[in-house]
């Protein structure tokens, strides 16, 4: 009788119809999965709650999609394509939440194609990877970055072509001017370097000597914002 409440309208005789009791196991074995790559996410990461929670939910989403599918080709492209639309609807995200979101998906999809325990196993081997490579700090530099930006404020009147050359033939192992901006009504310049440092302990003599060349004028320097850095 409960069966019968859940039969498709278009489901024949050619298609595999799917049980209660398989949906419920299936859909629960992917929220414990989708729970559990959530506390790996959430290892030494910044996160925000709606994304655990959205990461927590989404293999039992993809999960159930994938069983209603259940072998109608069809189907099967709606769904990849209506998938695809969500890629062009959201803001791109670091790589850590794409692969995050990647492992999720793979996990639902397949728990719903009736893999349960292939489903645990990949999740949990991926979980403990990705751990284990946030315990190492795998990827990440000892000494922090040496790639910087540096932004100095100079005097309408002090040419700025080659007036910082020395300093940093000094204390850096390459420098480039990327960006001249005028400022304060144009009596001034702002000067845009993307410089990596020689050595990292001599950041502060390298800006004491900037100061001294450029007026004791505002100096700022941050990590450099490279685009390898997401995906």
């Amino acid at each position: 009788m409960l069966n019968n409440i859940f039969t498709g309208l278009f489901d024949s005789d050619t298609v595999t119809n799917i049980s209660v009791s398989s949906f419920l196991i299936c859909v629960l074995c992917a929220l414990v999965i989708g729970f559990v790559i959530s506390l790996m996410y959430m290892y030494r990461t910044k996160y925000t709650k709606s994304f655990v929670v959205t990461l927590a939910v989404l293999p039992a989403l993809v999960c159930a999609v994938i069983m209603m599918v259940n072998g109608n080709i069809g189907a099967g492209v709606a769904v990849a394509g209506a998938f695809s639309l969500v890629r062009f609807r959201s803001v791109a995200g670091s790589a850590k939440e794409i692969g995050a979101i990647f492992l999720a998906m793979s996990t639902g999809l397949i728990i719903g194609t009736g893999y349960i325990a292939f489903g645990f196993v990949f999740a949990i081997i991926l979980s403990l990877v990705g751990m284990l490579y946030a315990g190492l700090d795998f990827g990440g530099k000892k000494k922090g970055s040496l790639d910087k930006t540096l932004r100095i404020t100079i005097p309408e009147e002090l040419d700025f072509t080659d007036v910082f050359e020395d300093i940093f033939k000094e204390y850096t192992k390459r420098y480039e001017l990327s960006h001249v901006k005028t400022t304060n009504m144009g009596s001034m310049y702002r000067l845009t370097y993307n410089i990596t440092l020689a050595d990292y302990n001599k950041e502060k003599q390298m800006i004491d000597k900037l100061r001294c060349r450029n007026g004791n004028l505002e100096i700022s320097i941050s990590n450099q914002e490279t685009a390898v850095a997401e995906l």
